[in-house]
């Protein structure tokens, strides 16, 4: 636990560890984008996080993707969420923080039944807890 503790900190702190460098898709269009003219490296130790706007409007979805700072995209985020209904208006706003997360939504997987996993659990929400713990910590320590 201790060391998985380190490693975090090493990482999500500037001046701890080596530099880091997330990329990310950056458009602004109404079609999802994902092709590779679109990748960009985002800002070392500043724009740690992908962020993706989807805004649904009078004439189609339009979509809005960069590279953020952690900081600005989870307030951003949290302050449309309650425009967030996928109806006309709405906007959404996410973040994240691996490589290229910001691209288009991946298909689900078919799931599995009860009756033959013992673990029924969403895997999305441990990674949005350690998500949230590493930004308290590296706001706590760094």
């Amino acid at each position: 636990m201790r060391l998985l503790a380190l490693s975090a900190l090493l990482l999500l702190c500037p001046g701890t560890g080596r530099a880091l460098q997330i990329q990310c898709y950056q458009c602004e269009m109404t079609q999802d984008c994902a092709a590779p003219e679109f990748v960009v490296n985002c800002t070392v130790n500043v724009q740690d996080m992908c962020q993706k706007e989807v805004l649904v409007m009078d004439d189609g979805t339009h979509y809005r993707k960069s590279c953020a700072s952690s900081g600005a995209c989870l307030i951003a985020s949290s302050g449309y969420q309650q425009f967030c209904t996928g109806k006309l208006h709405s906007v959404c706003i996410t973040c994240c923080n691996t490589p290229l997360c910001n691209g288009p939504r991946q298909r689900k997987r078919p799931q599995l039944s009860s009756a033959s996993s013992p673990f029924s659990a969403s895997p999305s929400r441990p990674r949005k807890l350690l998500l949230s713990l590493a930004l308290t910590l590296r706001a706590t320590l760094c």
